[in-house]
């Protein structure tokens, strides 16, 4: 039986390479898009176009609501991708955006997973995978409303994966570094006067979205999925640095 994939943020950058991969490799493709020109062109690329709006309760209701009709309530696995974010100091960042960018990279993600949940279980076998960040790990000038919005999602995933252990349905996150997407385009720059760019060296060590590909994979398809997967040469290394070092070492580093 062809498995049914759920990925939101398929409009560009991870989430359309994704897509376009798996189904590639047999899987039947519900691809998540904000804008409705970007869900027809997903109809015409040969996946089943969602409109999903993760700012939007309702919009996230009806989108689940459409893709249990459409997969006959039974799902493998829900890529959890969409989303994006504020820049700025937090001095210059309001309520309002603070609690827009929880909203596409957490609330959305919570209210979407728990409306597909029965879906994924019903297979008996399920798998759920969430796109953090390695800003999800180290906090950064500039980064923080964004990275508050990424360590959440990495508590609320791991809450969810011990919640569902011996559910039959396995949770992963992926950390990617730089990868080279729309991402940086769509930052919202909290000061526009003073917009907030990445470091210079960062691009030495930035990938293309297909570097995420391998890891996928492995949390889609092996029987012990990792909890975690680092993407990049980037996130191996402040990853590990974030264990080893003591925290004001780690500051002076990322003070930059």
């Amino acid at each position: 039986m062809q498995k049914k994939v759920v990925i939101t943020g398929c409009s560009s950058g991870i989430g359309l390479v994704a897509a376009n991969d798996l189904l590639r490799r047999g899987y039947h493709v519900f691809a998540a898009c904000r804008k409705p020109q970007d869900v027809q062109r997903m109809n015409d690329l040969g996946f089943t176009g969602i409109e999903l709006d993760l700012d939007s309760s309702e919009s996230v209701a009806r989108a689940a609501e459409q893709i249990l009709e459409l997969s006959g309530n039974q799902l493998y696995a829900l890529f959890n991708n969409g989303g994006f974010g504020v820049y700025g100091p937090l001095t210059a960042i309001s309520r309002q955006q603070l609690e827009q960018q929880f909203a596409t990279n957490l609330f959305g993600t919570h209210q979407l997973t728990m409306l597909l949940l029965p879906a994924l279980r019903a297979g008996g076998e399920a798998r759920i995978i969430n796109t953090s960040s390695i800003m999800g790990l180290v906090s950064t000038p500039g980064r923080g409303a964004y990275a508050a919005s990424k360590y959440a999602l990495e508590a609320w995933t791991d809450a969810l994966r011990m919640e569902l252990h011996g559910s039959g349905v396995k949770v992963s996150l992926l950390e990617p570094g730089p990868i080279k997407t729309r991402f940086t385009d769509n930052v919202n720059q909290a000061e526009q006067d003073k917009p907030v760019k990445n470091p210079g060296i960062a691009a030495r060590f930035t990938l293309p979205p297909e570097a995420i590909l391998l890891k996928l994979h492995h949390a889609l398809e092996s029987r012990h999925p990792r909890l975690r997967y680092p993407v990049t040469l980037v996130a191996h290394v402040l990853s590990l640095l974030r264990r080893l070092l003591p925290g004001w070492m780690l500051d002076r580093i990322l003070r930059g």
